[in-house]
């Protein structure tokens, strides 16, 4: 099994007892910018062995009684379809499908507010179908001049022509399906009106990276830079906590170029500024439940190695440009990383050369690594698939889970009936045939018992995949990566 390098419980303790601290310090009520991905934080729990992908949820449960949620979204993204790359789906559905998640774990979500609002037709019809699931919807406008501009932005013809959001407990987080959804906005639009309304509220921001204590070039932080390097963030020594306390922390250049505009706009709103630098504004305190600094410092090197080759990927099929590429090439030699630190590529380009075809390999979290090639039946995805599940189950090489009696007519189905020109299984499909298979076979039930072993695992193609593939492996909570050619 995979070592772990970080303490959950602790995080949960101790991040939640932080915020407790900066509510009082405020006066009992705080806005809280929730940056990064604040339910299914899967990269935090890959480069941070041990850390829970729902760990900040599970973090705010343990201040249920006192949270509230405000969910952001540009109304520009619902008129344009912005889609969240990691699942594939809009910035609309992203905002009902947490809605959901947070009210299933039972924490109040009071509102939704549309950021940069202009009565675009869909952003209206979104609303409409926000008011029927019970939440309100509250209106942010674009204001001329941001972020420059703060005499205008801090008035009654800037900040005052929003929307005020009424709240009513002490902790408001607010979230996003993504970046620039106008989160940081909402808060301080909402900290204008709270001021105006002689309301005493506060400002401080939750984002898991960078680590603010760990040194500029530690691995953890690096992966983050390749994580953001298609949108040029930059860890950087924080220059406004080293001058105001003598001490080095870490920051981002976003944060660090803005914190001027924001000490501005505090004083303008509040008389005066409550932060000295970027770094006083976080309340981030993961750094502080690492445990074993090198299964975090290798589970980094393995991340930025993983994104290297999605980059790569994506330049093939012209997403992102070859400055993305170079970004992340530099970041390996930071971190002291390489190709070859990933041991299912060697295999995977090893199982390709002897077969002349396509293949993938996958390595199981307790280190053994499966191949599997392309056949008449199967593609290479799916023979690894139920190669692994063979091995996790200690079911013999050779039985077969899945009877040709079985895939001939799936075959048939998608060759002759739905126009496919490729008549081998993908990785849905043959997972459709194996439960089927388990109905009648004790065998191929053994072997769907076993997915849920799979998370963790490691898996890397020789061709770039199709993208029903590689999302089945996403869902399984397989690590992806592929060489950066098309499939001939």
């Amino acid at each position: 099994m995979k070592k772990i390098g970080f303490d959950n419980e602790k995080y949960l303790q101790m991040q939640s007892a932080h915020i407790r601290e900066r509510i009082a310090q405020f006066g009992g009520k705080l806005y809280l910018e929730f940056g990064g991905k604040l339910y299914d934080d899967n990269h935090a729990s890959r480069v941070l062995p041990g850390f829970q992908p729902d760990s900040k949820l599970r973090m705010l449960l343990q201040l249920k009684d006192q949270v509230e949620m405000i969910v952001a979204i540009n109304a520009a993204d619902i008129e344009k379809n912005k889609i969240r790359g990691d699942l594939g789906i809009t910035y609309d559905l992203d905002v009902i499908r947490l809605v959901e998640i947070f009210r299933n774990f039972g924490l109040y979500v009071s509102s939704v507010v549309l950021t940069r609002y202009n009565e675009q037709p869909v952003a209206k019809a979104f609303q409409a179908r926000l008011e029927g699931m019970g939440l309100k919807v509250y209106h942010h406008f674009a204001i001329e001049g941001y972020p420059s501009n703060i005499a205008h932005i801090v008035s009654d013809d800037g900040y005052g022509k929003n929307d005020y959001i009424e709240t009513t407990r002490s902790l408001v987080v607010v979230t996003a399906p993504g970046p620039g959804s106008g989160k940081l906005a909402t808060c301080l639009s909402q900290l204008y009106h709270e001021h105006k309304r002689g309301v005493k509220a506060g400002y401080a921001k939750f984002e898991t990276f960078p680590i603010w204590n760990l040194p500029l070039n530690h691995p953890v932080n690096l992966a983050y830079e390749a994580a953001t390097a298609d949108l040029n963030d930059v860890n950087m020594i924080d220059p406004f906590h080293l001058e105001a306390y003598g001490k080095t922390t870490i920051n981002y250049n976003r944060d660090v170029e803005a914190f001027p505009v924001l000490v501005a706009m505090f004083e303008k709103i509040l008389g005066t500024c409550p932060y000295k630098s970027p770094t006083d504004m976080g309340v981030n305190m993961a750094g502080n439940c690492i445990i074993d600094d090198e299964v975090c410092r290798e589970a980094s090197r393995q991340e930025i190695v993983r994104r290297y080759y999605i980059a790569l990927c994506d330049q093939k099929q012209g997403k992102v440009t070859d400055e993305v590429v170079r970004k992340l090439e530099l970041l390996m030699k930071k971190a002291n990383a390489s190709t070859e630190d990933r041991p299912v590529v060697r295999c995977a380009l090893e199982k390709a050369e002897a077969t002349g075809d396509a293949a993938v390999a996958l390595e199981l979290p307790d280190g053994r690594i499966l191949t599997g090639r392309t056949s008449e039946l199967l593609g290479a995805s799916a023979a690894v698939l139920l190669n692994s599940l063979k091995a996790l189950g200690g079911i013999r090489d050779g039985l077969k889970l899945i009877s040709p009696v079985v895939i001939g007519p799936i075959q048939h189905l998608k060759v002759d009936h739905l126009g496919n020109r490729n008549p081998r299984l993908h990785t849905d499909e043959v997972l459709i045939a194996l439960s089927i298979s388990a109905a009648t076979n004790p065998t191929a039930e053994l072997a769907m018992e076993q997915l849920s072993k799979l998370r963790g695992s490691e898996c890397h193609s020789t061709v770039i995949l199709s993208a029903v593939d590689e999302k089945t492996f996403k869902r399984l909570g397989i690590n992806v990566t592929c060489e950066p050619k098309f499939k001939v």
